[in-house]
């Protein structure tokens, strides 16, 4: 009898692992992670942002600081935490400036704020995708709409548990809060979308704000560029 002999799968790479060569310069190692961890980061960002191309840019900007910054990684905390705080910290100072340039607005001149919800216009190939394909996106797009009303002290929460999974201890690290207040805020806002979808909404909450290749693409591409051009 002859035996196939199966290659084993190869090991994943330590974070720990990867922040060292970044932090030696390594752009490879900038790639890995950036692949690795994008679809997160993104979809922290989208969740305080409320806009696809606000939580890109967020993104961007938080690998560049943590590029810049991973010489300084003490691995106190994981380093996927480490670079949720990052990214939450960017997407709070970017909500701060589109609030205030918002306000100006409102004072200044007879424009409205553009309207920050998710456009859920269906694209031109949707005819032409199987029915259950059809649904499955249908509903991710009635999610993302109903997660994006949530009170902002609630949605960021939201996205963390549900979303990414993230255990309670690890969001309030990433959020700055109390577990306590995790757990409440959770809560609420299950019950909100409860209340709103009036149905249970476990059910394919893994897909919402999907990460399309081209996104993680552009962002990977965009951030080594600017680490080429400031070395």
């Amino acid at each position: 009898m002859t035996l196939t002999l199966v290659p084993s799968a190869v090991p994943r790479e330590a974070d720990s692992e990867i922040a060292r060569h970044i932090a030696l310069g390594d752009p490879d190692a900038l790639t890995k992670l950036m692949r690795r961890y994008n679809q997160r980061l993104y979809r922290v960002a989208r969740s305080i942002l409320r806009n696809d191309a606000d939580a890109e840019e967020a993104v961007q900007e938080a690998f560049f600081c943590a590029y810049r910054a991973m010489g300084q990684f003490r691995g106190e905390s994981a380093l996927s935490t480490w670079l949720v705080r990052i990214v939450v910290n960017e997407s709070n100072r970017r909500l701060r400036k589109i609030n205030r340039l918002s306000t100006w607005l409102e004072f200044n001149s007879d424009a409205q704020p553009d309207d920050m919800t998710t456009d859920t216009t269906m694209d031109e190939q949707a005819c032409n995708r199987p029915e259950p394909t059809l649904l499955r996106a249908q509903t991710r797009q009635i999610l993302e709409g109903h997660i994006d009303r949530l009170p902002d002290v609630f949605r960021s929460v939201f996205v963390l548990r549900a979303v990414e999974e993230f255990s309670v201890e690890e969001t309030a690290a990433c959020l700055g809060i109390p577990p306590a207040t995790v757990r409440t805020r959770y809560f609420r806002a299950r019950a909100l979308l409860r209340k709103a979808l009036r149905k249970q909404m476990d059910d394919g909450v893994s897909d919402v704000f999907s990460f399309a290749g081209d996104r993680c693409d552009r962002i990977v591409a965009t951030v080594l560029a600017r680490v080429s051009a400031s070395s």
